[in-house]
């Protein structure tokens, strides 16, 4: 009997995650990869409008929307940010006042707002990379070039663009950690 209630419980948690799976809201975060096989090709505007309605949509703390978006399509302006930007790539560049170094809270509703960004374009096909490490540089020397509003200073970005087929979160995606490590319930 405790075997036949075992394998219920595993197969039942093997079905709840498999359905999971299947659920059109919870697809993308469940299966999202940072994309680095990118191919050319562009992006329809269309889908750069959703994708950048998503980052908008973004919950903030009180509903305060600290963010900026510089949408870069200038191929020439692209590889000075992410040198081996391939063509037809947007970034998308993700602002908040300040100098750089934003409250808590600009930052985590930036971080937010990114995060969308990043799964609305995988959930339309198209891969999608999240970036800080260029930010500093990008903040020293590139503003203007970025047409950045006054005050304002780039916290992340993503990279979205075409990915070669077939990629999916199993042969893309870097290993996770597992939740037994990470998860405490009490």
């Amino acid at each position: 009997m405790k075997k036949l209630i075992f394998f219920f419980c595993i197969f039942s948690g093997l079905a709840a995650f498999l359905g999971a799976q299947e659920n059109p809201g919870l697809k993308p975060i469940l299966n999202h990869y940072a994309a680095r096989n990118f191919t050319a090709g562009s992006i329809s505007r269309g889908d750069l409008d959703l994708i950048v309605q998503a980052g908008i949509r973004a919950p903030s703390a009180n509903n305060r929307q600290p963010w900026h978006f510089t949408v870069v399509q200038n191929a020439d302006l692209a590889k000075r940010i992410v040198p081996n930007v391939t063509e037809g790539n947007v970034l998308i560049v993700v602002s908040a006042a300040g100098d750089g170094s934003a409250n808590v809270r600009q930052i985590l509703d930036c971080a937010l707002a990114t995060e969308s960004i990043y799964l609305a374009a995988q959930a339309l096909g198209y891969g999608s990379r999240i970036y800080t490490g260029p930010i500093d540089a990008l903040n020293r020397s590139l503003k203007s070039d970025l047409g950045l509003p006054n005050g304002y200073s780039a916290v992340a970005l993503v990279r979205v663009g075409r990915v070669q087929a077939p990629a999916d979160a199993v042969s893309a995606a870097s290993s996770r950690n597992a939740a037994g490590s990470m998860v405490t319930y009490k």
